[in-house]
C-alpha cells in the first residue's frame, strides 16, 4: 500500500480553512497513488488549541467537522487519518480517527499519554492502549505524538498484530531526536512500520520541527528533512514486516515472565 504523510505548515486555526487545505492535499495524495493520507496531530483546530476556542472546535466522533473529513475521503477516494478534539459530553480528548475511502469511521483513538501542561490543561487521557483496524491488506494501529515515546505502547501494538502504526504528532524543537532516533528504533524493535506525521512552523510560542518520517521494520526510513510543507510518499509492504519479524525475532524471543511483579510506577 502506498501512503502519504502531510507535513503541514502552521497557519490559521480556522476549521473551514483547514478542511479546504485537507481536501486539496487529499486530492494530490490520491493522484500520486496513495491509498491512505496521514495528517498531523489535532488537524482540525491546530496544535495547541487556544483554551478559549476548545469548546468551539471540539465535537463527538459523528460531529460536523468529522463528517466533513468523511466527505473529503469519499470525494477523493482515499482513506484519511486526522486529529481533532473529541468531546464526549463528559470529557474532551486529543483524538485521532481513521476514515475509510468510503467515508466510514474504521477506528478512533484517544491519546493516552498527555504531554505536560499543553495537553493536561485541555484534555483527559484516553484509557485504551491498542486501537486498530483493517485497511486493505494491512492492520493499521493508532497512537498520537507522545504515545510513541513509550516503548510498551508500540510493543503492545506489535503483539496485537499491527503492521502500520500511524502517529499524528506535533513534535517541537528541541526534541528533533524523537523523529530522528526514537521513531526508527520503535519500528525496528517491534518490527512494524511507523508513519510519524508532524507540523512545521510556529504556533503559540511552540516551534514545530517537521521531520515527518516513515520508518520501516527493517531499519530503513524516509524523512522530509527540510522544514517545508509537503507530502511524504512511502510504500508499506506486509511482506517486509514478516521478513523483519523472522530475521530479528524480538517478539518470539521475549521473556515477559522475567518482568512480572514490577511496580507500575516509580516511587
Amino acid at each position: 500500500m502506498r501512503i502519504a504523510c502531510w507535513q503541514a505548515a502552521c497557519g490559521s486555526p480556522d476549521v473551514p480553512q483547514l478542511l479546504a487545505r485537507l481536501r486539496d492535499v487529499a486530492g494530490r495524495a490520491a493522484a500520486a497513488g496513495a491509498e491512505l493520507l496521514v495528517a498531523p496531530e489535532m488537524t482540525l483546530g491546530g496544535y495547541p488549541l487556544r483554551p478559549g476556542t476548545l469548546a468551539e472546535v471540539s465535537e463527538p466522533v459523528d460531529g460536523p467537522h468529522c463528517a466533513a473529513v468523511s466527505e473529503i475521503a469519499r470525494e477523493q477516494g482515499i482513506a484519511i487519518v486526522h486529529g481533532w478534539p473529541e468531546d464526549t459530553g463528559s470529557a474532551v480528548f486529543n483524538a485521532a480517527r481513521l476514515v475509510s475511502a468510503e467515508g466510514s469511521t474504521l477506528a478512533a483513538y484517544r491519546k493516552a499519554h498527555l504531554f505536560g501542561e499543553v495537553d493536561s490543561s485541555r484534555f483527559a487521557p484516553g484509557d485504551h492502549g491498542v486501537v486498530q483496524a483493517r485497511l486493505g491488506s494491512l492492520t493499521v494501529g493508532l497512537l498520537v505524538c507522545y504515545d510513541v515515546e513509550f516503548p510498551e505502547a508500540v510493543r503492545a501494538h506489535a503483539l496485537a498484530g499491527t503492521e502500520l502504526l500511524v502517529v499524528p504528532t506535533a513534535l517541537m524543537r528541541p526534541w528533533e531526536f524523537v523523529a530522528q532516533t526514537i521513531v526508527p528504533a520503535r519500528a525496528f524493535e517491534s518490527q512494524l512500520y511507523v508513519a510519524y506525521t508532524n507540523w512545521i512552523g510556529e504556533r503559540l510560542s511552540l516551534d514545530f520541527c517537521g521531520l515527518t518520517t516513515v520508518a520501516a521494520p527493517n531499519g530503513t526510513r524516509l524523512t522530509l528533512a527540510e522544514p517545508v510543507e509537503g507530502l511524504l510518499l512511502a510504500e508499506v509492504d506486509p511482506a517486509v514486516v514478516a521478513r523483519a519479524r523472522a530475521d530479528t525475532p524480538y517478539l518470539l524471543d521475549r521473556r515477559p515472565e522475567l518482568y512480572e511483579g514490577l511496580p507500575a510506577r516509580l516511587g
